[in-house]
């Protein structure tokens, strides 16, 4: 019952429980792998460009204006040039946490409350300068529901008071270290602090300040009244919309209009701005913010919904379920298994396209796929214990090439077989009732010893890819041309019953070893259409043999004693055979249950044309001189005296009067 329990496919459920388990647990590589299929998503849809620009400080500008940072009236000039190109709104993202070293502050301030520009702030473990107070409506307590952070690195007071905007430019990596969500908010002491791209939504939009309302668990509403509200995750992040992005220009080669776009000014110059991990790969911090800033302003809500951690499990499990089911159909399992992995990702990647849903494909593809891999893994083991169960119950007593056959096709234990054209040899032991005398009540010895024996004539069959149907008793019945096709059936089965005969005389030296006397083993051989199978019911069944050139050949074994010989060949047999032995007639015998007679004949020598002339009184009823030539045959020195004794005791007994040249033996 164990062994059925785990062979099972069910056991997968095992699998399942630990899949789930890890899952719930979220750690770090899984969290890694779900990430990098939402980058694949995400980045799956075309590319837009956006009204957003990006104006790099590179090394073409460093040249132009020499050592960086620049001169605050430098920064001036820039940003007056920007709005004389017909910038909309500039994003001045280059921090100015310290005062002008060349004093131009004032000029840059002066220009700040002239032209709307949007400066940065970063979260830092220390407050510095005076960051300016946004004055956000907040409804409920924020405390541990968004990002925090110890202070805030502003710009110097001057700069960040004449500011349009400030807004915080911190990343927020993943896990792996990737920026794929922006918070929009962000809380140091008791004070929340809008991102840039929140700071330039509120701009746009005209209002005063951004609303934001708190549950429980988190963030609950937040929005920019004239805009609307803006889905984020508890914790105020979004996915940023990396396939929106900017157009991109040098400050040494800017275009002579902006059109009223937004320009986001940052460095791109070597060993003065790192670039931030992303889901398109690396990026300048101005051209991150600009996808963040897109995809705010054009309401792209891409979302992995609260409930979809919870559906991808239930879906895991359902189908689980499912495919273990169909496993009890192998094809069909496999093939609606590989269709549910085949259709995942596309699936996955259908509900992002239409509605923005992050799905998570990975634990569906990857949980699915091992399950599988177990269930199938599981039935790989079970079907290779089926044949080794085929292999220990029929190994022993069949031959291997049956074993072999239905190893490789277990199918073929079942009810119903095919008429094939084989020969059959049945063999009986003689003398088997003496050596049982010899062993009285030790029937442990009488059955090893017989264990031997049969062992001793089973080997011929195998080596001569005979198949051994079965033993009864102390008889044996095998095959020649089956399960594998033979176009020499009869010649090997008349060879393989010579070499089990010279193996009883090799047997019978072990005998005389240890005193016991020895035995004999006569033969039938006859070649017909049998039907050859797994034949029995449906509880108990066995590969055997059906048809009368079976009983035919049981019918000549038993009449070796008769004819004083050890084997007995059928005529089509011998016809098969002619020219490989030499044959000897022996008589035309109806056998017990049959009208009609049968040549049969035997291997051995003689002298062939006395028995050719033998044979021609005999089977015309001239007893006198058949007599003759028995007698003469007898002094012969040929392989046959005994049979030719018999032959003559059964003239002298007397055959019948209406004698038609057909023996009809009396018994079986």
């Amino acid at each position: 019952m164990l062994k059925k329990i785990l062979t099972s496919p069910w056991t997968a459920l095992l699998t399942l429980v630990a899949i789930v388990a890890v899952v719930l647990q979220q750690p770090t590589f899984l969290e890694s792998v779900k990430l990098r299929y939402f980058d694949t998503l995400i980045t799956s849809k075309p590319v837009q460009t956006t009204n957003i620009v990006t104006v790099n400080i590179d090394e073409p500008t460093i040249d132009k204006y020499g050592q960086w940072p620049f001169g605050r009236d430098v920064y001036a000039d820039i940003i007056k040039d920007l709005y004389a190109r017909g910038a909309g709104l500039v994003v001045w993202n280059v921090m100015m946490p310290e005062q002008d070293r060349a004093g131009k502050d004032s000029v840059l301030a002066k220009t700040l409350s002239e032209y709307p520009v949007v400066l940065p702030s970063v979260g830092a473990n220390d407050t510095k300068n005076k960051p300016r107070n946004p004055g956000a409506v907040m409804i409920g307590d924020p405390d541990g529901k968004v990002v925090e952070y110890p202070g805030i690195l502003s710009s110097i007071e001057s700069l960040e008071s004449r500011a349009y905007g400030t807004g915080i430019s911190s990343t927020f990596p993943e896990v792996d270290g990737v920026t794929r969500r922006m918070p929009l908010v962000i809380k140091s002491g008791d004070i929340l602090y809008p991102s840039i791209g929140l700071e330039v939504l509120r701009i746009l939009a005209g209002d005063p300040s951004f609303q934001i309302k708190f549950s429980d668990i988190g963030i609950d509403k937040l929005r920019v009244p004239q805009f609307g509200q803006i889905a984020t995750d508890p914790i105020g992040r979004v996915w940023i919309d990396y396939q929106q992005r900017p157009t991109t220009y040098s400050l040494v080669e800017l275009p002579n209009k902006f059109d009223n776009n937004i320009v986001i000014v940052g460095t791109s110059a070597a060993g003065i701005a790192n670039p931030v991990a992303t889901s398109r790969g690396e990026l300048w911090p101005q051209e991150m913010q600009a996808s963040v800033i897109a995809t705010l302003a054009s309401g792209t809500n891409i979302q992995r919904p609260d409930w979809a951690p919870g559906a991808e499990l239930l879906a895991l499990v359902a189908l689980t379920f499912l495919l273990l089911f169909l496993t009890r159909w192998v094809y069909v399992g496999l093939g609606v298994g590989v269709v549910v992995l085949g259709s995942i990702v596309p699936l996955s990647m259908w509900a992002y396209s239409k509605y923005l849903y992050l799905f998570d494909g990975t634990l569906l593809l990857g949980g699915l796929t091992i399950i599988l891999l177990h269930a199938y893994g599981v039935k790989f083991v079970s079907e290779f214990l089926q044949k080794q169960q085929i292999k220990k119950q029929f190994g022993s007593y069949v031959s291997p090439v049956i074993v072999e056959r239905l190893q490789k096709n277990p199918d073929l234990i079942k009810l119903g077989g095919e008429e094939k054209m084989l020969t059959a040899v049945m063999t009986d032991m003689r003398n088997f009732t003496g050596l049982g005398e010899k062993y009285g009540a030790d029937v442990e010895g009488f059955t090893a010893i017989m264990n031997a024996y049969m062992t001793a004539i089973s080997k011929p069959v195998f080596a001569n890819d005979g198949c051994l149907i079965k033993f009864i008793g102390d008889a044996s019945l095998h095959i020649h041309g089956a399960p594998l096709d033979d176009d020499r059936h009869a010649y090997h089965a008349v060879k393989t019953t010579l070499e089990m005969i010279q193996a009883v005389e090799e047997f019978n030296k072990h005998l005389e070893s240890i005193g016991k006397p020895p035995v004999g083993m006569g033969a039938g051989v006859n070649t017909g259409k049998i039907l050859v199978g797994n034949i029995g019911s449906e509880g108990k069944m066995g590969y055997d043999v059906l048809g009368d050139p079976v009983s035919v050949a049981s019918r000549l074994e038993s009449q070796t004693k008769s004819y004083g010989v050890l084997m007995i060949i059928g005529p089509d047999t011998a016809e098969a055979v002619k020219d490989d032995f030499e044959l000897v007639w022996l008589d035309n015998i109806a056998v017990k249950g049959k009208a009609v007679g049968l040549d049969i004949y035997t291997v051995g020598k003689t002298v062939h044309y006395k028995h050719e002339e033998f044979k021609k009184e005999y089977l015309r009823g001239d007893w006198t001189r058949a007599r003759k030539w028995l007698r003469d045959l007898y002094n012969e020195d040929t392989d046959l005296q005994e049979y030719y004794t018999k032959m003559l005791a059964r003239i002298d007994e007397g055959l019948p009067a209406n004698w038609d040249g057909t023996y009809h033996a009396t018994s079986k």
